[in-house]
């Protein structure tokens, strides 16, 4: 077992505490790129959100809302930096100088930057509550299921149409604004969101795992069983599983059914 993390442990560089979640994975993801890219190593800590660690004082120092992930820049004097859209900003403003991740047209990084925001405040909470109510709520909570099951619907529908002939958000060109979604998508049938009902999704998907960086990334601190393709595997493996599976999909659609829910987007 690790050592459970009292503090930080590096003294120069990029130190990284995080946890195997999508948004944990948005930080281990761009420091693998960019480790890849430019050879820019850095530290990891893994702070286990089931224990409470991101609770500790020493680490809402660091990260005053007690959340994981938080880079701390050695080189920087300890600056820290919270929340996975500020640290792909900083990681690539700072450690990307050719801008092979990010962008330098003024009007290329709005358009970045306007895509993290759509995730960071509609994609990602929904999700999340999506996750909640359909797995983790200690009750069954019919209308919480289908809301935020069919909000998350709705903002992969999204996703989809701004993927329509292009391989990538902005400026056909893989970075920083696609890495901010790819963690939710990459659990989205954990989430009770049929991946194959939105085929450009599915493809941006496939095409941003295949990366051997990014790989890497979802292996910090270790492989989820939430991924996409670790859940369809299980499936096909466990039986018992698969029961529960379908039990959630027809408790899911008789939420929708009771509340008269229809597909729509935008």
């Amino acid at each position: 077992m690790a050592e459970r993390p009292t503090g930080l442990k590096a003294t120069k560089g990029i130190e990284l505490l995080t946890f195997g979640t999508p948004n944990g994975h948005k930080a281990s993801i761009i420091l693998e790129e960019l480790k890849e890219a430019y050879g820019k190593d850095y530290t990891w800590q893994s702070i286990n959100i089931m224990q409470n660690i991101q609770k500790e004082p020493w680490f809402t120092k660091l990260g005053p809302n007690g959340r994981i992930p938080v880079i701390v820049d050695h080189d920087q004097g300890g600056f820290a930096v919270m929340e996975g859209l500020s640290i792909l900003t900083y990681l690539t403003r700072m450690y990307d100088p050719d801008h092979k991740f990010s962008f330098s047209d003024p009007l290329d990084i709005s358009r970045a930057e306007q895509w993290m925001a759509w995730q960071h405040g509609g994609l990602g909470p929904m999700q999340g509550q999506a996750n909640h109510f359909n797995r983790f709520a200690k009750e069954k909570i019919p209308y919480g299921m289908q809301r935020y099951t069919g909000e998350t619907e709705r903002l992969v529908g999204v996703l989809n149409t701004a993927l329509e002939g292009t391989d990538y958000l902005v400026g056909n060109k893989y970075s920083i604004a696609d890495i901010a979604s790819y963690g939710w998508i990459n659990i989205l049938r954990f989430s009770g969101v049929e991946l194959d009902d939105f085929p450009n999704v599915k493809a941006w998907w496939e095409r941003i795992s295949a990366r051997p960086a990014v790989q890497k990334g979802l292996a910090i601190p270790t492989k989820s069983s939430f991924g996409n393709e670790t859940y369809v595997q299980r499936l096909k493996d466990e039986k018992e599983f698969a029961e529960q599976d379908q039990t959630l999909k027809t408790q899911i659609q008789e939420a929708k059914d009771k509340y008269g829910y229809k597909y729509a987007s935008p």
